[in-house]
Parts: structure tokens; sequence; C-alpha cells
């Protein structure tokens, strides 16, 4: 069996619920993701066909698709997350998933949005272990050993922690790997990660273990890896604020960053005191100094066609969304945002791109 690529040097794109569309993931496959995972995919809303299902689920052709300017793109390996409380549900939706061509999964039981956990689903089978793993050997049994992960957190709250047996568990089953975000469901985006317990599981376990949470620049994810062991990272706020990221993690791996001198961080103002934030604070935190123009402007670019070209309808609204987080550090950013995010048409957002970037224009 094909096994997924798990090691220091390929950095994943982590499924975000909103974001990792199509054209992110395209995006994100050729700044240098190894593995892209799709928004989280109800699997109730899967076996009943929910209408907004299709569009979760859209990707390219395996050996790939090539666009009207001579690009070749490809999202293959896809992971698919799928998310439930229910195993008879979620055995369904992988079966179906597999009819359907795809040949790897995800199990959401870290989400801790009100309205994921209120269902059972999510990081609240944190709260509810044997039903976790009823759901978990429901899932391996539909995929098949080796093509499901988990991503899971510390535990619901500080006093009941169970990632380190639930881990060990899903290992045992047949998980293909552990991803681990350490922090408690409670505390959603907020406080410091605890790295510790990654370092813990790698150890223990006898699969990957993939590290998550606050991997905002490659330096983050390169110091992670040398502090757990962890088989390979997931980026997410991170991406979403450049997606060069996954280029830049790959760059120093390639210059021995991983056992040599870890290359310094460019001058940051990042809020990691600790204070308790929600996620719309968190992406506020991404203060760290832009990256160069001329990479951001191809980034915006790129963005921008794989948008139109795969879901037209709602492109310019995805561009208006991503570009404000991209450009946020640059000169006359605030400008430019209010610009872009006022923007009605591609004209329009053409236009003002041409008067912000015209210095980097090939």
């Amino acid at each position: 069996m094909t096994s997924l690529p798990l090691r220091p040097d390929t950095p994943w794109l982590a499924p975000l619920a909103g974001w990792s569309d199509l054209s992110f993931r395209l995006l994100c496959r050729e700044m240098g993701a190894a593995v892209c995972c799709t928004e989280m995919v109800s699997a109730k809303g899967l076996v009943y066909g929910g209408r907004n299902t299709e569009e979760l689920l859209a990707c390219t052709a395996p050996e790939g698709d090539r666009l009207g300017d001579g690009s070749l793109v490809c999202d293959s390996p896809l992971v698919v997350q799928i998310f439930g409380a229910e195993a008879e549900f979620m055995e369904k939706a992988v079966r179906l998933l597999q009819q359907r061509g795809f040949s790897w999964f995800d199990v959401n039981m870290g989400c801790s949005v009100p309205k994921v956990t209120k269902t059972g689903a999510g990081a609240a089978m944190l709260r509810d272990v044997p039903n976790a793993l009823r759901v978990a050997e429901a899932v391996i049994r539909a995929a098949g050993e080796g093509r499901v992960g988990f991503k899971i957190r510390l535990g619901w709250d500080g006093e009941h922690e169970v990632y380190a047996d639930l881990a060990r568990r899903l290992a045992d089953m047949g998980a293909g790997w552990v991803t681990l975000h350490p922090r408690h469901a409670v505390q959603g985006f907020s406080g410091r990660p605890r790295f510790s317990a990654i370092r813990e599981l790698a150890s223990a376990l006898p699969v990957p273990v993939v590290a998550s949470g606050d991997l905002f620049t490659a330096q983050d994810g390169i110091r992670v890896l040398r502090e757990t062991g962890a088989s390979a990272v997931m980026y997410a706020r991170g991406a979403l604020k450049n997606p060069a990221i996954f280029a830049r993690h790959r760059e120093l791996v390639a210059q021995g960053a991983l056992e040599g001198e870890l290359p310094p961080e460019e001058p940051a103002a990042r809020e990691d005191d600790g204070r308790n934030i929600g996620v719309q604070q968190a992406f506020e935190a991404l203060d760290h100094v832009p990256a160069d123009r001329a990479e951001l402007a191809l980034v915006i670019r790129r963005h921008a066609f794989l948008a139109r070209h795969y879901s037209p309808h709602l492109a310019l609204l995805k561009m208006r969304t991503f570009v404000p987080r991209y450009v946020k550090n640059l000169d006359g950013a605030r400008a430019l945002r209010q610009q872009i995010v006022s923007c009605t048409g591609w004209d329009e957002l053409d236009a003002i791109l041409e008067r912000h970037f015209s210095d980097t224009s090939n």
C-alpha cells in the first residue's frame, strides 16, 4: 500500500473549515505543501446528500487538470476530513467517499466550535472515549488500516486529559497517523500549546505523529520538529498568512536546519503571552514582518487565477477575504485592505493590485 508522505521535509496543509477549498489547496500545493486536507465534511451531510458537500469535495483529477494558461495542477494525494459522532454514519460516509475515488481520510476529534461539539462530534468526542473508539473502529474497517488519521487535542479540559491513551489505542486499531494540537478543547486557540505532549506521543507511538498548533512561520515548524521528534508538521494559520510557508519550510530542511543552526526569524510583534484570545484575535496575532512584496504579489495573482477557474461564483468574495490577510503588514496595508473588501468586480480588483504591486509585475 502506498503511504502518504510523513517526513520532516513534507509539510501538510491542515483542514481549515471555510478556507481550504480547492483553489487554496492547489495554491498551497504549488507552494510546496506535500499533502492537503479538505475542509471538514459532515458524515450525515454526505449520507443525506447535503447541498454544501459537493463543493467541499471538489478536487482535480488524480493526474491533475490542465488550465487555460497551460499550467498543470493536481491536489493528489488528498485527505478528506470527516466529522460525526455516530459510527454508523461515519462508516457509510467513508464507503461513499471510496466509491467516488477518495482513499485517505482524517477524523476530526479536535474541533472545539460549539456547532460541532453540541452534536457530540469534534472535540466533544474526547469526553466520550468509548464512543470515539467505536467511531474509529468503524472508519478503519471501511477505509482499511493505515488509511485513516485522527486529529485530537489533549482532552476536553485540564482535568480530563485523554490524548496519550486515546492515541495509543487508535494506533493499535490501525490508524495511519495521529495529529495532535496540544491544547485542551476549552482553550480554543488561547494560551500556549504544550508541545511536550507531542514529544511524548512521538516517542511512544508506532505510527507517525503530526504536530499542529501555533505554527505561524516555517521556523516554528522546524523548531517543533527538532524539539518533539514529530514525523511532520501541519500548517494552518501560518498558511493563511502566507502559503509560501511551505516553500520556506522545505528550504530550511534542505539547508540542514533540522540538525544545524536554525536561522533567526524576522522581527515580529507576536502576541504570545498566553492571554485568552479568540479565533479572530488569534489571526490578528500574526503580526510578522511581511514577506517579500514580489512573493506576495505572485501568491495573490495565482490565487485569484485559481479561484476564478474553480469557483467563479464565489471567487471574488474569497479573494476579498484572503487578500487582506496576505497584505496585512505591507506599507499602506490599511488602505489596500479597505479597497479590496469593498471592490465589486474583477476589473476593480485587478486595478487595485496593479496600483499596489506595479513594481513587482513581470
